[in-house]
C-alpha cells in the first residue's frame, strides 16, 4: 500500500532531512513489490508550496529517491507511491498541490466518471489520470463551498465519496504552511497519529522516523527542542504514544499544534470494494508491501 508520512513543527520552521525509498536490509524485504513515486512536499518562508517528486520507471529514478533531501518548513508531507490508477508519471506522482494545499492519498476510488460529473470546472485542476488527484479536486471544491473550511470540505467530499462511489480507501494527508489534516476511512489501512513533546518521550532526543518497511526515513535535529505531531502509515519509531485513528476520524493539527479528532463518518461506505473486486493492479497497490 502506499506510505503517508506528515509532519507539523507550526509554528516553527525546522531544518528536516528525508530518505524516500531506502534500500531493503533483507532479502525478505527484496522480495517485496518496489515503490512507483516518490514525493515530498514543504512550504517556504512565504508559504509557497514545493513539491519534490519522481516517478519509478528507471534507474536514475530511483538514484533521485534514495538521495537524502534536506529541507525547512512547518509542515512536510512524504509519500510513497503504489500505483492503482494512472501511469508512472510525473503528473500522477504524489503530493499533489491545489490553491496552494498540498495532498497525498492511499487507496482506490472506483466511479471516476461520475466523480468527473461532480467536479464540474473543477475538472481543470487535474493534470494527471488518477482517483487520488480527483479525489483532492472535489475536496478543494468543497472547502470553497464551506468559505475555506478545510476540514469541513474534507468531510463533505469524503461523505459524498463514502454514499456515491465504490471504494476501498481514502486515507489522507492534507497540509498547508501552518495546518496539517488527516483522515483514516474506512478501517481498511490504519493510519497513526503520535503527539511528540519537545525531545521525544525522554527528553533531549532528536526526531529519528524510519519505516519499518524500509521506505521512508526522517531525521530532524531541531526537534530535540520543539513539540511536534506526526502522522504516518505506521508506527515509526519506539514512543509510546502512537495511538491509531478510528475509522471515520479526522485529525486537524491546528498552527499552535492543537489536535482535535472527530468522527466524521460513522459507518460504511455504501459500496465498500474488497481486494477480490479491484483489478490487479489495483489489488497489488493496496497490499502491505
Amino acid at each position: 500500500m502506499c506510505r503517508l508520512f506528515g509532519l507539523s513543527a507550526a509554528p516553527h520552521r525546522v531544518h528536516a532531512t528525508f530518505w524516500l525509498l531506502e534500500a531493503p536490509d533483507s532479502l525478505a524485504e527484496q522480495s517485496r513489490r518496489e515503490p512507483d513515486g516518490t514525493g515530498l512536499g514543504t512550504f517556504d518562508a512565504e508559504g509557497t508550496p514545493h513539491v519534490r517528486k519522481q516517478p519509478l520507471a528507471a534507474y536514475a529514478d530511483e538514484e533521485f529517491a534514495r538521495e537524502a533531501k534536506a529541507c525547512e518548513s512547518t509542515t512536510f508531507l512524504a509519500h510513497i507511491r503504489y500505483a492503482s490508477t494512472g501511469g508512472l508519471d510525473l503528473a500522477n506522482t504524489h503530493p499533489f498541490e491545489q490553491r496552494g494545499r498540498l495532498f497525498a492519498h492511499n487507496g482506490v476510488i472506483t466511479g471516476l466518471d461520475r466523480l468527473d460529473r461532480e467536479l464540474g470546472d473543477y475538472r481543470n485542476l487535474v493534470a494527471g489520470d488518477t482517483d487520488s488527484e480527483r479525489f483532492f479536486a472535489l475536496i478543494t471544491k468543497e472547502v470553497a463551498a464551506h468559505g475555506g473550511d478545510v476540514g469541513a470540505g474534507i468531510t463533505a467530499a469524503a461523505r459524498w465519496v463514502a454514499a456515491n462511489l465504490p471504494l476501498f480507501a481514502i486515507n489522507l494527508v492534507l497540509t498547508t504552511p501552518g495546518e496539517l489534516w488527516a483522515l483514516r476511512y474506512p478501517e481498511t489501512h490504519e493510519l497513526f497519529v503520535l503527539e511528540r513533546a519537545a525531545g521525544g518521550p525522554h527528553g533531549g532526543r532528536h526526531l529519528e522516523h524510519a519505516s519499518a518497511a524500509g521506505r521512508i526515513r526522517a531525521r530532524s535535529g531541531p526537534l530535540a527542542e520543539h513539540r511536534s505531531v506526526v502522522v504516518a502509515s505506521e508506527r515509526m519509531d519506539e514512543d509510546t504514544g502512537w495511538r491509531a485513528l478510528e475509522p471515520g476520524q479526522l485529525v486537524h493539527v491546528g498552527p499552535d499544534l492543537s489536535v482535535d479528532c472527530h468522527v466524521v463518518l460513522d459507518g460504511p461506505p455504501r459500496h465498500q470494494l474488497t481486494l477480490a473486486d479491484l483489478g490487479a493492479q489495483a489489488a497489488r497497490s493496496q497490499a502491505h508491501h
